[in-house]
């Protein structure tokens, strides 16, 4: 079993405690509350907030996937050595309470305007910071980073971050057509069908924002590297020297 651990300081290490503890609580009671709802039975067509059995298998298994990847940065610590700066894990973990919870359970997709607009632009500028931070756990040491060409390292950053935009609105491409959902947003909240252009523009939408994001993630990382900060540089830990290697890193 993955051992959970947090990183910086004191404070730090509270807050990311709390935050994890409150995303795993919103994963796990709807999942609870959902396959009650799913066996029952209970709701019909015309009641106002109906949700389909596919609805609810959808939210079933995005909450089940939220159990495991909050998870996912302990187990990518642990094989690849590191340990992920606290203020990108707790960015982490409030985007899945976000975009799952609120996004998905709650229904925040659809009562509150552009809701979708602000996490594609949080995820990207996110998904930025790790692709620069992922150069420095390859390289195997915190210190080249610095020393490769910062063009280079915002250029990585930017392809990263639009990589896993693209593969997002895949996924949701994909999960429209096995299960009869609508994560595309191709149907209004009032049940109209959008056709032709104005069914692209949800996806083309999320594409142009996750760009934006991309690009202020690799921008701030560019004159980052120039002026030799190492904010999002991870702490890199060797076999067992657990006594020097798992200081944690303080930036002045």
């Amino acid at each position: 079993m993955t051992q959970v651990t947090f990183h910086g300081t004191e404070k730090s290490r509270r807050l990311q405690k709390a935050l994890y503890i409150a995303a795993l609580a919103s994963f796990a009671f709807p999942m609870v509350y959902l396959l009650v709802r799913m066996l029952s039975g209970g709701e019909n067509a015309a009641e106002v907030g109906y949700h389909s059995d596919a609805d609810y298998l959808l939210m079933l298994a995005q909450c089940a996937l939220g159990l495991v990847t909050i998870h996912l940065p302990m187990l990518l610590e642990k094989r690849f050595r590191f340990e992920l700066p606290g203020l990108l894990y707790g960015g982490y973990i409030v985007f899945l309470y976000c975009a799952i919870f609120l996004g998905e359970v709650r229904s925040f997709f659809y009562l509150v305007p552009h809701w979708d607009v602000y996490l594609h632009c949080f995820s990207s500028v996110m998904t930025g910071f790790f692709g620069m931070m992922a150069v420095t756990i390859l390289n195997r040491d915190r210190h080249v980073t610095m020393h490769l060409s910062p063009f280079f390292l915002a250029l990585f950053a930017f392809s990263f971050s639009v990589m896993i935009g693209a593969l997002w609105e895949v996924y949701e491409y994909v999960g429209d057509g096995l299960l009869g959902v609508n994560m595309q947003k191709f149907i209004t909240a009032d049940g109209t069908v959008l056709v032709g252009r104005a069914a692209l523009s949800d996806t083309m939408k999320d594409i142009m924002v996750d760009m934006a994001g991309a690009l202020l993630a690799s921008v701030t990382g560019y004159f980052s590297a120039k002026r030799h900060d190492d904010w999002f540089v991870p702490v890199l830990t060797e076999g067992d020297d657990t006594d020097e290697s798992a200081q944690v890193r303080q930036l002045p």
